[in-house]
């Protein structure tokens, strides 16, 4: 199916626009992350809404989204600038998918680029081509994307529409492949225009795009003019392309590679693009309308489990990005060998035919490093490399840290998709709430969502025996524990690092046993600076709190969240550096804890052990999460998606970079 537009689409699409110019700009809003909505007014025919989707699609709706409440920092800056001023120019650059709307307001100049391409964004830019605010801040390696930089397009291809007998030739003489991926590679027609195309002019794909002879270039030229003229003369024929009833694809003209198809045409190829990008919201919302008399409970029904399954999708992107990323880091050394060999290569100035060549060598001759490359990809500068677990593309201009996060970034937007569905599936669990009073049943973690404690702003656990346990995050904390919260009968307990909180067994006016003593000294010690330093065990004494002052001798000065400790000290020597994290299910509802392992075993239906390590408490959330989910029972997955998320476990980590306990 059809899930962005073409550059075919946007020469169509921006044609028909040119209604627009001279309209008046009158408000803008954003619905997703990646959609944006202009409301124009044309004098002469109305008010139009133009959908703006970043890397998707660019069209005029009938059908927009209901509009926010409140809205995000991009389209008040776009009403700042661009609302009440008028349209001057809608053009495309290039035959690329890149739009620019020009808007005129007081004599002052600004352009929206509407990027529609993989990792597009739309850029709003001053007068002199600034940009002023992306929608999306982003550093690439041939440009950045961000504010107060001149705006540079990226890398041209070559445009179909101007390509002559001579260009052609040159480009075919240049290929190593075959015609059809030569013409789709090179140039900004794309794959299915490229074999449309081949077969107006009657040249078999397949050919090797060398062996094309001049009359077989003037073939293909008179094609590409012919498949292009309904573009140019503005003769188009828009459609939506079904198949066993399903919308595949949306064209401004017809192709042979659907004349079997059934199709449903339309006056105008932005009816056409609406009617497939966006129909279904106002469709979506007239169903529930409809069906909500008479079947209310089942359309809220189909809806959860259709959510239930995008989450199900995210789930499995980001696991697998993430495994990706885990994977470049395992194997970090033979990646680092393949970058050095491509880019030594590239720069000894071999081309990409000469590596193909050098790399077919080398693996007949055994070479390992040139066996696990299995392809090259010269528009994107990646080689795709075999590991032991999995297939990675690698980005030769990266480190190979760079591309492990390039999988990573890809493994959060995933999980952002996934949050944001969570969401979606609470408001329609409240709806069904509504509809059908909920049967009494047991407490459960869905049912009663847990209240925090008051102990829960700070670090915390209770220990195998009960005791409560609190540590300061800050110097204001560790002031706040030992002025408002310690008693006589607690335990003060501090490691022998610089920059250490404070941590306080609560005693309750109980005698605290020696097994809590050893729980609270491993957090005192875990939760320190020795974690950051990556060390295995470290040093911590306790005191009593008649002890503990805040009042300097005569010439001392005591820093904020320090305290003077006078008196003997009870060392405990050699503490093992460790933590663990877990999930707890009780009368409350399910939820995350953190802590020295044994407390955390003890107490947790599911745990994990972490130690010093090399990643950052993100990544180490991310598969403490994806532990759990793939450990846990299935009717504790659900309470633990919504409860223990990664960036819910990532406060229960010691400060630093850490790993799982394998």
């Amino acid at each position: 199916m059809k899930e962005e537009m073409s550059s075919v689409d946007v020469y169509a699409a921006v044609r028909e626009l040119q209604f627009l110019v001279d309209a008046k700009v009158e408000k803008a809003y954003q619905h997703t992350a990646d959609e944006i909505r202009i409301r124009l007014q044309e004098f002469k025919t109305g008010k139009y809404d133009l959908v703006i989707e970043a890397g998707k699609r660019l069209h005029l709706t009938r059908h927009p989204r209901e509009s926010p409440k409140l809205p995000p920092s991009f389209p008040m800056m776009l009403r700042k600038h661009m609302m009440g001023g008028r349209i001057t120019r809608i053009a495309q650059h290039n035959f690329d998918r890149i739009v620019e709307i020009e808007v005129a307001r007081a004599g002052v100049k600004s352009t929206l680029v509407a990027e529609l391409f993989a990792q597009g964004n739309v850029i709003l830019l001053d007068g002199e081509r600034r940009i002023m605010m992306p929608l999306r801040s982003m550093k690439m390696k041939d440009r950045d994307v961000v504010r107060g930089e001149q705006y540079e397009y990226p890398p041209a291809q070559l445009s179909p529409m101007d390509m002559t007998v001579d260009s052609l030739k040159k480009l075919f003489e240049a290929s190593d492949r075959d015609v059809v991926r030569t013409l789709a590679t090179e140039t900004s027609v794309g794959g299915m225009y490229a074999e449309e195309a081949l077969a107006i002019a009657g040249i078999d794909k397949g050919r090797p795009a060398k062996s094309l002879v001049d009359s077989e270039i003037q073939l293909i030229a008179n094609g590409l003019s012919e498949l292009f003229r309904p573009l140019k003369e503005g003769n188009l024929k828009p459609n939506i392309v079904l198949e066993d009833g399903k919308e595949i694809d949306a064209l401004p003209i017809e192709l042979s590679r659907y004349s079997s198809h059934q199709k449903v045409y339309f006056e105008s190829f932005n009816q056409a693009l609406d009617e497939y990008f966006s129909r279904h919201v106002a469709a979506e919302a007239k169903a529930e309308v409809v069906e909500r008399k008479a079947e209310k409970l089942g359309v809220y029904e189909r809806r959860l489990r259709q959510q239930e399954e995008a989450i199900a999708k995210f789930e499995r992107e980001e696991a697998e990005n993430v495994r990706k990323g885990e994977a470049i880091y395992a194997e970090y050394n033979t990646i680092s060998e393949v970058i050095g060999v491509i880019r030594g290569a590239r720069a000894k100035g071999y081309s990409w035919d000469d590596i193909r060549k050098i790399l077919r060598d080398a693996r007949k001759a055994g070479n390992k490093a040139a066996s696990l490359i299995q392809s090259v990809d010269p528009a994107a500068n990646t080689v795709n490399v075999k590991l032991s677990s999995v297939s990675v593309n690698v980005n030769i201009d990266l480190t190979v840290p760079q591309n492990a996060q390039a999988y990573y970034d890809k493994a959060k937007k995933a999980r952002l998709k996934k949050e944001g569905a969570l969401k979606a599936i609470e408001e329609t669990k409240k709806a069904m709430a509504k509809e059908t009073p909920a049967p009494p049943r047991e407490p459960s973690a869905k049912a009663h969502p847990r209240k925090p404690r008051w102990y829960e702003k700070y670090r915390w656990f209770y220990t195998s025996d009960g005791f409560l346990v609190i540590g300061g995050r800050d110097a204001d904390q560790n002031e706040e524990l030992v002025k408002k919260y310690m008693e006589k009968s607690d335990v003060f307990f501090h490691a022998q690092a610089f920059g250490a909180p404070i941590t306080i067994v609560k005693a309750g006016g109980r005698d605290v046993t020696p097994a809590a003593l050893a729980e609270a000294a491993q957090f005192a010690v875990s939760y320190s600076s020795v974690w950051k330093s990556g060390q295995y065990s470290g040093d911590c004494f306790w005191v009593r709190p008649e002890q503990v002052s805040k009042t300097p001798e005569h010439g001392e000065y005591v820093a904020k969240g320090a305290f003077i400790i006078r008196g003997d000290r009870n060392y405990v020597k050699n503490v093992e550096v460790r933590a663990a994290v877990g999930i707890r299910f009780d009368e409350t509802g399910c939820y995350v804890i953190g802590g020295p392992v044994a407390a955390v075993k003890a107490r947790a239906r599911y745990s994990v052990e972490v130690e010093p390590g090399e990643f950052s408490q993100g990544d180490v959330a991310k598969k403490i999460y994806r532990y759990f989910l793939e450990h846990a029972r299935e009717e504790d997955a659900k309470a633990i998606r919504q409860a223990a998320s990664p960036d819910r476990i990532a406060p229960f980590l010691p400060p630093g970079e850490s790993r799982m306990v394998q």
